[in-house]
């Protein structure tokens, strides 16, 4: 879809894309942790049913957190917390020539 107008230099236009179910999705991501939410969120911007947008982030849906939780098994039960971070790499390019 694009509107059409007249100038004195001539015709302009401007082309319009409406945001897709991806971007969406990504938007409402990045707004709240929270996987309902995030289905509302992106419903809400597309006009869509909540159904079709739920099927789709399911699809795509990665695990956000960084931590495993681990329960052992013995006398008294125990969980241990396993966080996975990152290194904290430099760039070549970043790097200070000595």
């Amino acid at each position: 879809m694009s509107a059409v107008w007249n100038t004195k230099y001539g015709t302009r236009r401007v082309r319009h894309d409406p945001p897709t179910l991806k971007e969406a999705i990504l938007a409402a991501q990045g707004l709240t942790d929270q996987l309902m939410e995030q289905v509302e969120i992106a419903a809400a911007l597309m006009d869509m049913p909540i159904a079709e947008v739920r099927a789709e982030l399911l699809k795509n849906a990665t695990p956000r957190r960084s931590e495993q939780i681990v329960a052992t098994s013995g006398r008294t039960p125990r969980t241990v917390v396993v966080e996975r971070r990152t290194s904290r790499r430099i760039p070549l390019g970043a790097r200070p020539v000595r």
